[in-house]
């Protein structure tokens, strides 16, 4: 239990942290964050096989990952369904700001916050299958949460002008990563039998934000050669500390 809140706490300090530094990277080319994004989307894809789904058809076999990747993605589209949209944000817009400006930095910093759910469960899951796997991923995903924290304050400091608002709200979506990995964690701990089905889910979950939120996201900006880049140390990075540390 104590290496499952440990984890969490990481996980929510680096994207604090990468929230703070928003402050000072407000000149941060126009690439910048695509190049962050995509970096995440690696370290989530072979984090959901890696250690996630692998490991749950190696304890409870084929149908139940099955079973769990689709329960994964059906959680998080009924979350995005019944989670407000930009529309509902719009309507306080004022001034200067534009609604298209608007609209792109609500959807970056929604699907950052959505799929932090799917990022703590990872955690919390993997914690509780294996200690060692468990760090891999706590690291991994923690090392790309501090672009995650960027991504979510920056646009919104560069678009308001403001400071301590964007940066709390980087340091709340932190928080919400903890919650996920303490509750991820605790509830398949308790009900061990369906620890396979808690890996596969939060590995579907994870599959569906990157292909479904993170990478049209970041490719639709036209930084195809650097996305790819970010995409692929991310990759590597994964891969790298599951080996490690695993």
């Amino acid at each position: 239990m104590n290496d499952l809140i440990l984890a969490g706490i990481l996980v929510m300090l680096l994207t604090a942290s990468g929230s703070v530094l928003a402050v000072f990277f407000r000149k941060l080319p126009e690439w910048g964050l695509d190049f962050s994004m995509a970096f995440s989307g690696g370290v989530m894809l072979v984090a959901s096989f890696t250690s996630l789904i692998l490991p749950s058809i190696d304890i409870g076999g084929a149908g139940i990952t099955i079973s769990g990747i689709i329960s994964g993605f059906l959680l998080i589209y009924l979350i995005e369904k019944i989670t407000p949209h930009e529309e509902y944000i719009l309507k306080f817009n004022r001034g200067n700001i534009e609604k298209e400006k608007l609209r792109s930095i609500f959807l970056i910093v929604s699907a950052i916050i959505i799929h932090n759910i799917p990022e703590g469960m990872a955690v919390g899951v993997s914690m509780v299958n294996d200690t060692d796997k468990g760090w891999a991923t706590a690291v991994a995903i923690g090392i790309q949460d501090i672009p995650e924290g960027l991504a979510v304050s920056l646009p919104l400091i560069v678009l308001t002008g403001r400071l301590w608002i964007p940066v709390l709200i980087g340091v709340l979506s932190g928080f919400s990563e903890f919650v996920f990995t303490v509750l991820g964690g605790f509830t398949f701990s308790l009900l061990s039998t369906l620890l396979p089905f808690g890996l596969s889910l939060a590995g579907g979950a994870m599959i569906y934000v990157t292909v479904k939120e993170v990478f049209p996201e970041v490719y639709k900006n036209k930084h195809e050669g650097i996305v790819t880049f970010g995409f692929l140390i991310g990759l590597i990075l994964m891969l790298y500390l599951d080996t490690a540390l695993g």
